[in-house]
């Protein structure tokens, strides 16, 4: 009997860890805010959004752990990051009045992303996928003049999950990217800037 159970405890660790080895490729998504008031005066500014990625490692976005917490193969994105996180922007952008696009414009928004990823903290009977970003954000006039520059640094967490897998970390990576444009949107400090190309 006490073999049997060796066995079967074997061959599940031998499965999770098999799992652990095939990479796996997500898609991210983003929910626009809900209840978002216009601007007044927004229509007459057009704002350029450019984001660029700033990332050490470029190649993923989280990586599968098997249950030692050793770090396995990689979790990338179907979509590039930039166009992800450019659209949630723009999004939010478009939700308060204001025309965005790309080229020439009002206000030029350029965002670089400086971390986007999610990590799998294993526990003893379950763990976390807890997804971290970092964005710069600096908006200018048509002149170049700055007129808002912050970081900001939001955290997505995915709790009590049984796998360190793709769509757990996928789940981190969206509540992240929320918790980033609402903080971004939130700031008096940039919708002002952004207003400015309407004065």
């Amino acid at each position: 009997m006490r073999l049997i159970r060796t066995l079967l405890t074997l061959a599940a660790i031998a499965s999770l860890t098999g799992c652990a080895l095939t990479s796996e490729t997500i898609d991210l998504h983003y929910t626009q805010q809900q209840g978002v008031a216009q601007v007044p005066g927004a229509g007459s500014s057009v704002v350029s959004v450019v984001v660029t990625d700033a990332r050490i490692d470029k190649t993923k976005v989280s990586s599968k752990k098997n249950g030692y917490g050793m770090e396995m193969a990689p979790i990338t994105s179907n979509e590039d990051v930039t166009v992800t996180v450019s659209r949630a922007i723009e999004q939010e952008v478009r939700a308060r009045g204001f025309k965005a696009g790309t080229g020439a414009a009002d206000i030029k928004l350029a965002a670089e992303i400086n971390r986007f990823y999610n990590d799998h903290k294993t526990g003893f009977f379950s763990g976390d996928a807890v997804a971290d970003l970092s964005l710069s954000v600096r908006v200018s006039n048509a002149a170049n003049k700055l007129l808002y520059s912050r970081t900001i640094m939001s955290q997505g967490k995915e709790e009590n999950t049984q796998l360190a897998t793709g769509n757990n970390a996928g789940l981190a990576l969206d509540k992240a990217l929320a918790a980033g444009m609402k903080d971004l949107f939130n700031d008096p400090s940039f919708i002002s800037a952004l207003k400015k190309g309407a004065e």
